[in-house]
């Protein structure tokens, strides 16, 4: 039970992440009408999880080895109680994307070293599985934010307040964490290394399997002289897994789903939904389906296979984007409701696969001596592509 304890803690990671992500969306019909805000600034302000994320997957990619995975999430807990209780206070636009900038450097930190966390504790059997919570954590913490747009659909000072407290807990939490026992090992610390494997697995410090864990760990560090390079990242072996890493987060970005999670109501608005409330509350139905469905790819991600569950993932978001993209090019009211199925249906299809999968693999599939800058790389270019269809989606809106 205790590997589950240590998903769940690392997991309010994500779920501050996916809160995050969320929570402007319930906001912005406030924003719009306490602030003068172009569709640019509007772009901006909300795209700025993303932009900070840049430099948090950034900062992390080195410092995670030196410093270690624990300390680094601490990092993240401080920095997402700060940028909520500024977002909260703020009293300009300019203030507010400030603010958003540095909940996404706390973003950014804790989506590249929450999954590597929980994958460096996790059993290989459940490795997947348990990697997978950061993922329904996150929908988790999307679903709680439109919830907390729906409560406090009157004041968006009250919905940005609301992520200090699942900041406070991933910082007490993370308190009574130890490190990973792979970057104790790493750091020579073997004892220490040995009481944490026994303490995750809930064995005596010296049973067998203990020792042959250990042992596998050590050997892997004896055979890391040197941390990786940009050289080794770029080296014939390597170099496929960096494609597949990159290439899975870049046609995870482009399918649309952050444009979704950031202005739901909106695209509820421009499908015939005409009061917010009824915007948001479709908005929080959407939330549900997003969790329901993750559950359902975190119990086929072990069973039927990662590129498996990519091919159904991939070809369900196809289909259902074709729903809504045919409803949007005829006009016509009387097909408002397919463009509803099929928004309910693409949100289905992603959590279950495109959405978790990119996290998954992500931690498995670069050797270990460039893992923490593979994971860095491949989070860029999450951000990267993030960033541009959450900045461009209300210019879009506006143009077209």
């Amino acid at each position: 039970m205790m590997i589950y304890f240590i998903a769940a803690i690392a997991g309010i990671a994500g779920f501050l992440f996916g809160f995050d992500e969320g929570v402007i969306a319930g906001a912005l019909h406030l924003l719009r009408g306490e602030f003068t805000i172009n569709p640019f600034d509007e772009g901006l302000m909300t795209a700025a999880v993303p932009l900070g994320a840049l430099g948090g997957a950034l900062l992390a990619g080195r410092t995670t080895e030196t410093y270690g995975r624990r300390a680094l999430l601490l990092v993240a807990g401080v920095l997402f109680a700060a940028g909520a209780l500024l977002s909260a206070a703020a009293g300009a636009v300019w203030i507010l994307t400030a603010s958003r900038l540095l909940l996404g450097l706390a973003v950014g930190i804790a989506a590249m070293v929450a999954p590597l966390y929980i994958s460096e504790s996790a059993p290989a059997e459940k490795r997947g599985m348990l990697v997978s919570i950061y993922q329904l954590a996150i929908t988790l913490g999307i679903l709680g934010a439109y919830l907390v747009g729906f409560a406090f659909s009157e004041s968006w000072r009250l919905m940005f307040v609301m992520g200090v407290l699942p900041a406070l807990a991933l910082l007490v939490g993370m308190y009574r964490m130890g490190d990973t026992p792979r970057w104790l090992a790493l750091q020579g610390r073997t004892e220490e290394a040995r009481l944490a494997i026994a303490r995750i697995r809930e064995l005596a410090p010296h049973d067998p399997a203990v020792d042959a864990e250990l042992a596998s760990i050590r050997q892997a560090a004896q055979q890391r002289t040197r941390p990786g390079t940009w050289a080794d990242l770029l080296s014939p072996t390597v170099r496929p897994a960096l494609v597949v890493g990159m290439g899975l987060f870049f046609l995870q970005q482009l399918s649309g789903i952050n444009a979704v999670i950031y202005y739901a109501p909106t695209v509820f608005k421009e499908a015939g939904f005409n009061s917010t409330s009824t915007q948001i509350l479709a908005t929080v139905g959407i939330g549900v389906v997003n969790v329901g469905m993750t559950f359902v790819g975190m119990y086929l991600i072990d069973r039927i296979g990662r590129r498996r569950l990519l091919f159904i993932g991939f070809a369900g978001t196809a289909l259902s984007l074709g729903m809504i993209a045919l409803a949007a090019a005829t006009a016509s009211e009387s097909l408002d409701i397919l463009a509803t199925i099929g928004m309910v249906l693409y949100i289905a299809a992603f959590a279950a696969s495109i959405g978790p999968l990119p996290w998954v693999m992500m931690s498995e599939i670069f050797p270990l001596k460039v893992r923490s800058l593979g994971m860095s790389v491949t989070s860029l270019a999450n951000w990267g592509f993030n960033f541009l269809v959450v900045f461009s989606f209300p210019i879009l809106v506006s143009s077209i």
